[in-house]
């Protein structure tokens, strides 16, 4: 009885939690005027209209698609960043180390806005207001010290005397880091990869405001679509869960590593 409950009790939690995407996906298969007319659980005139518009229209495809460039670019900026950095941090000791590691955390903790004007005005000096490159060098600002602070947690937790054994038997520091110590925490990577996607892939604030045309984002294009009659209901919730697909297919790709890595890293 008391297991026949729990089950009851998670479908109720899974129930609720998935409702808001639910409701999004019903109202995606709704025209505007069908969705303002009134409640319908269920679609009663199901349409692929809003999903068609999506993939037809320039500037809503394209959103998409730089999106995607300047997350990719981001997440293999920080991935080769922080693999280094946290290497030193897990393998060494100099002065100020716990200093500097704490001051990349503070960088991870502070709100997007407050370096959103020295962004701007660096970006509109060297040109790059309005590209890929711009957006994804921005995001390193967060997801460099998380990528570091997760990475260092796997590494500490790798044995020192690896290393020693391999620069014994005559491998050089890259051929080491690359063929024995990176697959020994590749748990530890697909998570940091998984999170750096995700945090680049909602952030919005400095995509909105360092692109205008060329490389909006998908999250800029849905705050401005609005009509003559308000905004389109329907063409936002078809944007709304087309933006879930690439986060459902990273946790997929990585879920076996972020299984082993939810249960020996930091997080």
């Amino acid at each position: 009885m008391t297991l026949r409950k729990r089950h009851i009790g998670l479908l109720i939690y899974f129930g609720v939690l998935l409702l808001p995407i639910y409701w999004m996906l019903n109202m995606s298969l709704r025209t505007n005027a069908d969705i303002l007319g009134g409640f319908a659980f269920v679609p009663t005139d199901p349409t692929l209209d809003n999903y068609l518009k999506i993939f037809t229209d320039p500037s809503w495809y394209s959103g998409y698609i730089n999106s995607i460039i300047y997350v990719s670019i981001n997440t293999v900026i920080s991935l080769s960043v922080a693999l280094p950095a946290a290497y030193a941090f897990s393998r060494y000791r100099f002065f100020g180390d716990k200093h500097m590691f704490f001051w990349l955390l503070t960088n991870r903790m502070a709100p997007p806005a407050v370096f959103l004007l020295p962004f701007f005005q660096l970006y509109s000096t060297f040109g790059l207001i309005d590209t890929h490159i711009a957006v994804a060098i921005s995001h390193c600002l967060f997801n460099v010290p998380l990528a570091v602070w997760i990475l260092e947690g796997f590494m500490s937790g790798v044995p020192r005397e690896i290393d020693e054994m391999a620069y014994m038997d005559g491998y050089s520091f890259p051929r080491f880091f690359g063929t024995i110590f990176v697959p020994l925490i590749r748990s530890g990577i697909g998570v940091t990869a998984f999170f750096c996607f995700m945090f680049s892939w909602v952030e919005l604030l400095l995509a909105r405001t360092l692109t205008t045309t060329d490389a909006k984002p998908i999250a800029a294009t849905m705050t401005r679509t609005v009509s003559a009659t308000g905004l389109d209901w329907g063409l936002l919730a078809a944007a709304g869960v087309l933006t879930i697909v690439p986060g459902a297919l990273v946790i997929w790709f990585v879920r076996n590593h972020m299984a082993k890595g939810f249960a020996l890293g930091r997080v």
